[in-house]
């Protein structure tokens, strides 16, 4: 279970997810990310706000967000992850080798400074 929102002014897209993820979120997600992107170039952001990360519901919704990813990290700038989990910590290194997007951690209790990071020209 996944809530997002996109900030259309600012091309920031926020992600909170709230339970095990399944393939019908990544699929609203996609749907809702590729609505903005078809009169924009890119996003400037994504903000994954979460105290843990809540893993998966099934096989389905690891290969949707495999799909969500492989179909638009190269039109996102940037991704910071907002949370406490070890995983959001370890992303900006694993991250350099499947994503172009800049990506940086920060505590849960950080989505203030993640938001104004996203928000900002450089890194």
């Amino acid at each position: 279970m996944m809530t997002h929102k996109i900030l259309a002014d600012e091309g920031i897209t926020v992600v909170e997810p709230t339970g095990s993820l399944s393939e019908k979120d990544f699929v609203e997600l996609a749907g809702a990310v590729d609505e903005y992107l078809e009169s924009h170039d890119f996003l400037n952001g994504l903000l994954i706000h979460t105290k843990a990360f809540p893993g998966w519901e099934d096989f389905e919704g690891f290969i949707g967000h495999i799909k969500f990813v492989r179909d638009h990290h190269r039109k996102i700038r940037k991704v910071a992850f907002a949370s406490d989990s070890k995983m959001a910590s370890l992303a900006p290194r694993l991250a350099t080798h499947f994503v172009s997007a800049e990506v940086k951690s920060f505590d849960y209790g950080s989505y203030d400074e993640a938001l104004a990071w996203l928000r900002s020209e450089s890194a």
